[in-house]
C-alpha cells in the first residue's frame, strides 16, 4: 500500500499480510527482502527488522496479521543509531501507543475489510508524523542515494552512484552506513539480484551468460555465486524451482 504523502520521506510503502492456517499446520514464507529496515506492528508486539543480507523465511501458524512499514533511510535513525548492528535481526521495541492505535484499527468490529486496513495505515502514519523528527538534509540525501542504487539499472558500481550524486565514494559509504546499515555495494548487488530473479521468473528461456553481462556481473559464475549465497539456489536451480511452482496444479 503506498505511503501517504505526509510520510513519503519516511516510508517506502506499507504492507499488510493476514493469514489463517489450519490447526497443527504451518505455512513457510520465503523472502528476499528489500535492503532496508521495517517497523512492524503484530497482534502481540511491535518489532523492528534490520536490513537483510540473505534470504529468510518465517513459519506462519494459526490466525494473525501484521502491519509493516518499509522505512526509507531518512526514518531509520529515529529508531537506531547503528542499523548495521541489526542486520538480519528482528527485535521487539516498546512502542505501546503505536501498537494500541494500529491494533484498534485492525481488530475493529466486523469482518476485516480494506477500510480496516486503511485506518490501520492512517493510525501508523499519525504515529510516525508525531514521533519521527523532520529529516535532516543528510537523511534526505540518503533517500536519494537509496532510490538511485535501488532503481536505476545503469548504476552498476559504487563509483557510478557517487558520480551521479556528485559526492565522494567515502561520503556515499557513510550515508549508507548511517541510514541503511548496508554498504552501497551490497544495495546495488541486491537490486541486480532481484532483477535477475525477476527476469528468470518472467522469461525462463533467458540466456544466463547474457543476463550476467547485462546486469554488470563479471561473468556467469559471478551471478551464480551471488544467487547461491543469498537465495541458496544456482540461477538454473532457481529457474527450475520457479517453473515447477508455477506449473504445479496442486
Amino acid at each position: 500500500m503506498p505511503a501517504p504523502d505526509r510520510v513519503a520521506a519516511l516510508v517506502h510503502w506499507f504492507w499488510i499480510p493476514e493469514w489463517r492456517i489450519a490447526p497443527g499446520r504451518a505455512s513457510r514464507q520465503h523472502t528476499i527482502s528489500f535492503p532496508g529496515c521495517n517497523l512492524v506492528v503484530e497482534s502481540d508486539t511491535v518489532g523492528f527488522a534490520g536490513p537483510t543480507t540473505r534470504a529468510s523465511y518465517r513459519d506462519l501458524r494459526g490466525t494473525g496479521w501484521a502491519v509493516g512499514a518499509l522505512l526509507r533511510p531518512a526514518a531509520v535513525r529515529a529508531f537506531t543509531d547503528e542499523p548495521a548492528t541489526l542486520r538480519d535481526s528482528y527485535r521487539s521495541v516498546p512502542e505501546p501507543d503505536l501498537h494500541a492505535a494500529v491494533s484498534a484499527a485492525m481488530t475493529a468490529p466486523g469482518e476485516r475489510t480494506d477500510a480496516h486496513r486503511h485506518r490501520a495505515v492512517e493510525a501508523f502514519t499519525d504515529w510516525l508524523t508525531a514521533t519521527v523528527p523532520a529529516p535532516t538534509e543528510e537523511a534526505l540525501l540518503a533517500n536519494v542515494m537509496a532510490d538511485l542504487v535501488g532503481t536505476d539499472p545503469t548504476v552498476l558500481t559504487v563509483e557510478d552512484a557517487a558520480e551521479r550524486l556528485h559526492v565522494s565514494v567515502r561520503t556515499l559509504q557513510r550515508l549508507a552506513g548511517r541510514h541503511v546499515g548496508l554498504p552501497p555495494s551490497t544495495m546495488i548487488r541486491r537490486r541486480r539480484l532481484q532483477e535477475a530473479a525477476e527476469r528468470l521468473r518472467a522469461e525462463p528461456a533467458t540466456n544466463l551468460a547474457a543476463l550476467a553481462a547485462e546486469l554488470g556481473y563479471t561473468d556467469h559464475s559471478h551471478l551464480a555465486n551471488e544467487f547461491r549465497s543469498v537465495l541458496g539456489y544456482t540461477p538454473s536451480g532457481y529457474r527450475r524451482q520457479v517453473h515447477r511452482d508455477d506449473t504445479d496444479p496442486g
